[in-house]
């Protein structure tokens, strides 16, 4: 079953990178989402999903998954455009099912294609990190990092289809902890889109507190060893 599942996936990946060097429209296209999800602009995203008319919904999930793909982009600035871009209520629950998609899957891409691949994917110093996550909360770890800013969306979700985590119980804490956190973002988006960049730079302060204790940590462990 499992080699099934990795040549479904490697078949899926063949066909976009097939897709993406002999069309020159689709290549412009994902650089375009790319771009401006790297850049981080929410006003702009807006307009670029809302450009899709219709199809607006579908663009927004297709855009949380290729973030997945293209880790560490962040998800989050998808959630405030949608709350942006659909109102609150519309926008969260498009948010929240964005984000269970784009969720499963990372965690059945890691766990058809193994440690190997995600490594090469998301690097290997986030994937121990993930790795000590899990270690430290057990079964609590899919739910608390959905809650946490600062912790990788999507790391996570891969780090747990290396586990022996069922699917069902990562999906149900996936989304027990994917909705508060999408909803507030929803309401910033709509609602106060302006201090977006508080909440971007509160991110990396929690960020980068968290790394700078976990380096000050591991390096007061070796003095205590040595």
């Amino acid at each position: 079953m499992r080699w099934v599942q990795a040549g479904l996936i490697l078949c899926i990946a063949a066909a976009f990178g097939l897709l993406y060097l002999l069309s020159a429209g689709f290549r412009s296209e994902v650089n375009r989402a790319l771009g401006i999800l790297g850049h981080g602009d929410v006003a702009g995203l807006r307009e670029y999903i809302l450009s899709f008319g219709a199809w607006a919904p579908v663009a927004s999930s297709l855009l949380m998954v290729l973030q997945a793909l293209a880790a560490p982009l962040p998800s989050f600035l998808i959630t405030f455009a949608n709350g942006l871009a659909f109102g609150v209520f519309q926008g969260w629950a498009l948010s929240v099912f964005g984000h269970t998609l784009a969720a499963a899957v990372c965690f059945w891409i890691s766990r058809s294609l193994g440690r190997g691949f995600v490594e090469a994917l998301v690097g290997r110093a986030g994937l121990e990190s993930a790795d000590r996550w899990f270690a430290r909360w057990g079964l609590y770890a899919v739910f608390l990092a959905r809650l946490i800013p600062g912790v990788s969306f999507d790391i996570i979700s891969y780090a747990a289809g290396l586990t022996p985590m069922g699917f069902r119980s990562f999906i149900t804490a996936s989304i027990l902890g994917i909705v508060p956190q999408t909803f507030f973002y929803s309401f910033l988006g709509h609602r106060a889109p302006e201090y977006v960049w508080a909440f971007l730079v509160f991110s990396a302060i929690v960020a980068v507190s968290a790394v700078a204790a976990v380096a000050i940590r591991r390096r007061k462990g070796r003095e205590d060893t040595s």
